[in-house]
């Protein structure tokens, strides 16, 4: 396991390796055979809305899952061999997005660019903008969610939950843009902290699950209306962050179809929301 620590008298022993082919399955000169399907692969390009020497910037469409799991067939990991171009080296995640949540995913093309990203991340220089549409309105026109989260294993599989003692701190930053009556509200996030799941479950701190997340919000997380998507209605809008070159940068991802449509239902302005970037007031 990765916490292990050895000790002395412990023996290691690494498998007998063939020379004569590891040379060829590890040089980077020779592009490994791709599993990935020529739709994919063209869908997935598709989908860059930003690219340059340093990085690859696509809007993650959702259902797809970022990595790989045990009941997963196809993850964004595997497909980025479709996106070598003229490198010969395959390009890197930086960072994540859950399976159901679409928008901005930051891809670096090679080794430098990605501990260059690796560090504005862990250096918190990233600045991250979500929309959510959540049914319900939340009391506060705007406010810091500063909660514990710890994650359990539960019937519908891994989910996190406020815990005080065990919990990690998660903090997210909120603001209205607009609201239908008392049935749903447009929201912007902008999570202070990385933890798995925290903007749905602050959502559901806030007694407004985000629509379509029957994980976290159960019932409640749906709206009667044949025109809505059932599909979880979380938006990565935007992100600003430093360029592996040095400059500053910011990026927007266009809005799903299916979330566009839901906005029209709902009466939602797009063109309200005039700077994504707006500084954070709580």
């Amino acid at each position: 396991k990765s916490s292990t620590r050895l000790k002395n008298g412990q023996k290691i022993r690494i498998p007998p390796i063939d020379t004569n082919t590891s040379n060829q399955i590890y040089s980077k000169s020779i592009r490994p055979k791709s599993i990935i399907s020529k739709l994919d692969a063209k869908n997935l390009k598709a989908k860059i809305i930003y690219q340059d020497d340093d990085i690859i910037i696509i809007n993650k469409p959702s259902g797809l899952a970022v990595q790989g799991g045990s009941r997963l067939n196809s993850n964004l990991d595997d497909m980025l061999k479709a996106l070598y171009f003229e490198k010969n080296e395959k390009p890197r995640l930086v960072h994540r997005l859950d399976k159901d949540t679409s928008g901005v995913l930051l891809i670096a093309r090679h080794a430098p660019a990605a501990r260059a990203l690796a560090k504005s991340f862990q250096s918190k220089e990233i600045r991250k903008i979500y929309w959510a549409i959540v049914v319900g309105v939340p009391s506060k026109e705007r406010g810091l969610i500063d909660l514990k989260l710890t994650k359990k294993i539960g019937v519908g599989g891994e989910k996190v939950i406020a815990s005080v003692k065990n919990g990690k701190t998660s903090q997210t930053i909120f603001r209205i843009v607009d609201f239908a009556g008392d049935q749903a509200a447009w929201l912007v996030f902008e999570p202070l902290t990385g933890r798995k799941h925290q903007l749905r479950a602050h959502a559901v701190t806030l007694g407004t699950p985000i629509l379509g997340d029957g994980k976290y919000g159960q019932r409640k997380a749906f709206l009667k209306n044949d025109q809505i998507a059932t599909r979880l209605h979380l938006h990565a809008r935007g992100m600003k962050f430093i360029h592996p070159a040095g400059h500053k940068m910011e990026i927007l991802a266009p809005v799903p179809d299916y979330i566009t449509q839901t906005f029209k239902v709902l009466g939602f302005d797009l063109n309200k929301e005039k700077d994504p970037f707006m500084e954070p007031v709580v």
